[in-house]
């Protein structure tokens, strides 16, 4: 199943841009409704300086909190400890979909860390890896009721996480060079 055609509506966004900012800004809202959720954020980060930002963020409607961070900012050294998804990424492990974060293991979601910086009751924790190496992290999500992610839901994001990551290494090696 991992291996279905992209819906047309994102397959057409990747053929016809090739820049970075272009295909973000094009395909969050799409990815949105795909897989109907509520908000779909992209986190780019480089791996050796450990400077991140959410540039990128799509919302069903404007009560749901804005995720977008404009500046470059040190991830802190705790972060790890504090949100058990994160440190799965920079593990560099498979992305992670939490069905419910209000009854998910706290060895996958640290559940008052996520209330707290997201809001979000379900969540696809999806890991842009190259080499090893974490670039970002694109993150579609559901507020007030939980969700089982289906087998689409796992084929789409599995496809976007091999798309996407060469755009985000791009990204953030372009950004961080015009530093």
């Amino acid at each position: 199943m991992n291996d279905l055609a992209l819906p047309e509506t994102i397959q057409s966004i990747l053929d016809k841009h090739i820049e970075p900012d272009a295909v973000f800004s094009a395909i969050l809202p799409v990815v949105g409704d795909v897989l109907g959720c509520d908000r779909c954020f992209l986190y780019l980060r480089n791996p050796q300086t450990r400077l991140g930002k959410v540039a990128y963020c799509w919302r069903r409607h404007q009560d749901i909190p804005d995720m977008i961070n404009s500046e470059w900012n040190l991830e802190p050294v705790s972060l790890p400890e504090e949100d058990p998804l994160f440190a799965a990424a920079l593990r560099t492990e498979a992305s992670v979909y939490v069905e419910d974060v209000e009854t998910a293991s706290p060895k996958v979601v640290n559940k008052e860390f996520e209330r707290k910086n997201f809001g979000h009751r379900a969540l696809i924790h999806a890991h842009l890896c190259q080499d090893g190496q974490l670039w970002g992290i694109l993150q579609p999500c559901v507020f007030g009721e939980k969700r089982i992610w289906s087998d689409f839901d796992h084929a789409v994001m599995t496809q976007l996480e091999r798309e996407l990551t060469p755009l985000a290494i791009t990204y953030v090696t372009a950004e961080q060079n015009s530093m």
